[in-house]
């Protein structure tokens, strides 16, 4: 026992050195940021701030900051700067963390996390408004030469299911650092706003920002929840159809030409797609092209109808829905046949008239008569020709004389003058 004591001392020892070592130096521990904080700076919009953390030592690293977006979504992202600008609605609160990272690298352990909070706005649930749709279009504006180009909103909602009936819904949009009040709306029976109308926003239809929208309301009732609610251009912006559709049929070519939408996109950022209705033959015939013009072979004389309709493409931004197709273009005549069936129908039409008048005359001069005489016909048995006899002997009693009259074969006539 005397022997080991030495030996479980110097273990002891050994142990208490390996646990300092594995200690962290205070100097190397990475401390969460400090004041941390969450403010709205517009419409769907709030800004993240916070400050390095003073006692952090060495100050010779280079830090960087890992945030987390706890609601309404989750999201994460790195950066070394400490405040962060977020588009994002708000209507059920907003909540993110934040902690300090080692930005050269990952060989010391990340900091504790700080959080902070947005609470929900108020408002009685079942008040706020649903079904919130948006689309957006482009018009040209000849009087204002440094944006020839307009986007016009439209918006569309339903009525909060529990809202009091004197409920009243005001609609506002951001996109950028613009913000705008709707002033045209579309009410319903109880004269509540269900629709708004903006002829004329600060919307770039080229641009790549998200549009913001918010529907407040007001009531004496009850507090009205608020809803917001975002929109990329590209899922509702209505392209315009295609302009001056022409159509020429050259021999048994088509072809169509025509102009790009109305729209701030250049000719290059669009693609087509061309609808060609044999009306005749009841066949479509669709083609999606690139350029504004296209040619077609058709194989007979027919009635066409042409339709064109275009999209932004990918080359440009991202991918949206179609245009409406453009007004029908009808080409041709339905009613031409080739000369050959026209000669036809015609010489059969010519042949029925005069069979049919030759008849009309047949028939009223009994001249089907006078060239065709019925053919008498024979006696129908020898039994009759006795009773013709008997009866002329009846009658002519005083005369015993019987003729008969037959006709005589010219041989038998030959052989008489040879007797007598």
């Amino acid at each position: 026992v005397i022997i080991m004591a030495p030996a479980l001392l110097i273990l002891l020892w050994a142990t208490v050195i390996l646990k300092a070592d594995l200690l962290p130096d205070k100097k190397s521990l990475l401390l969460p940021p400090t004041n941390f904080t969450i403010t709205v700076i517009g419409l769907a919009q709030v800004l993240l701030h916070w400050e390095p953390n003073p006692d952090q030592e060495p100050n010779n690293v280079e830090l960087g900051y890992h945030v987390r977006i706890n609601a309404p979504q989750e999201e994460d992202y790195e950066t070394r700067n400490t405040e962060s600008k977020l588009v994002t609605v708000l209507h059920q609160g907003f909540s993110a963390s934040v902690q300090t990272i080692l930005w050269d690298g990952h060989s010391l352990l990340p900091s504790n996390w700080v959080s902070a909070e947005l609470k929900a706005p108020p408002g009685s649930p079942g008040t706020s408004i649903v079904n919130l749709t948006c689309t957006t279009n482009t018009v040209f504006n000849n009087s204002n030469p440094l944006r020839p180009y307009q986007v016009s909103l439209h918006c569309t909602w339903l009525v909060g299911k529990d809202a009091p009936e004197d409920t009243q819904y005001f609609l506002y949009y951001r996109y950028g650092s613009m913000t705008e009040e709707c002033q045209e709306y579309r009410k319903d029976t109880l004269k509540r706003n269900i629709a708004c109308w903006f002829p004329r926003t600060f919307i770039s239809s080229r641009g790549s920002d998200s549009l913001a929208v918010q529907v407040k309301g007001s009531s004496k009732h009850t507090i009205i929840k608020p809803f917001d609610q975002l929109f990329a251009l590209h899922e509702i912006d209505r392209i315009n159809p295609p302009e001056n559709v022409t159509a020429v049929i050259e021999g048994s070519g088509l072809s169509i030409q025509w102009k790009k939408p109305v729209s701030a996109f250049p000719i290059h950022c669009f693609e087509y797609e061309v609808k060609i209705y044999n009306t005749r033959k009841n066949y479509f015939q669709t083609e999606k092209i690139t350029t504004n013009a296209f040619i077609s072979i058709i194989d007979d004389i027919s009635k066409y109808s042409i339709q064109v309709r275009a999209a932004v493409s990918s080359v440009c931004r991202q991918t949206g829905f179609w245009s409406e197709w453009s007004q029908p273009l009808h080409v041709g005549n339905d009613d031409q046949k080739p000369f050959t069936e026209w000669f036809l129908i015609v010489l059969m039409a010519t042949i029925c008239f005069i069979l049919l008048i030759f008849s009309l005359i047949c028939k009223i001069g009994h001249l089907w008569n006078r060239l065709f005489p019925p053919v008498p016909a024979p006696k129908s048995s020898i039994k009759d020709f006795f009773v013709i006899v008997n009866s002329e002997k009846t009658v002519s009693s005083e005369t015993e004389i019987e003729v008969i009259s037959y006709v005589e074969e010219p041989g038998f006539e030959t052989l008489e003058d040879s007797v007598f």
